[in-house]
């Protein structure tokens, strides 16, 4: 269950980080990896998926410490696919937890 949950909303959170600020790949798999395990591996599919989706665009950006860094951009289309992939995140866990309210499985 809990890698069905992480694919579920892995593009939530990349797009979730990108409105913040443009980032590369390996920043967006780190901060993510604070919080939840992933690998460069399985994201990097993602991250082709969105750009084909319009809802990120890349850019080269030169780094103080090697090769240039391929940088990710979230565009409006990216934008709006992420509001309402949030609505949709806050509708179906507040219904999870109204379901789970009270349920205590050691009693």
């Amino acid at each position: 269950m809990q890698v069905q949950l992480k694919k579920g909303v892995m593009d939530m959170l990349v797009l979730a980080l990108l409105t913040q600020d443009d980032r590369y790949g390996y920043e967006i798999v780190s901060k993510i990896s604070e919080y939840i395990e992933i690998s460069e591996g399985t994201i990097y599919p993602l991250f082709n998926r969105l750009k084909k989706e319009g809802y990120v665009e890349t850019y080269l950006k030169e780094s103080p410490s090697g090769p240039s860094r391929k940088y990710y951009h979230i565009t409006e289309s990216g934008i709006d696919a992420y509001n309402r992939m949030r609505y949709e995140w806050n509708e179906f866990s507040s219904i999870v937890n109204v379901l789970l309210k009270g349920v205590d499985i050691n009693e």
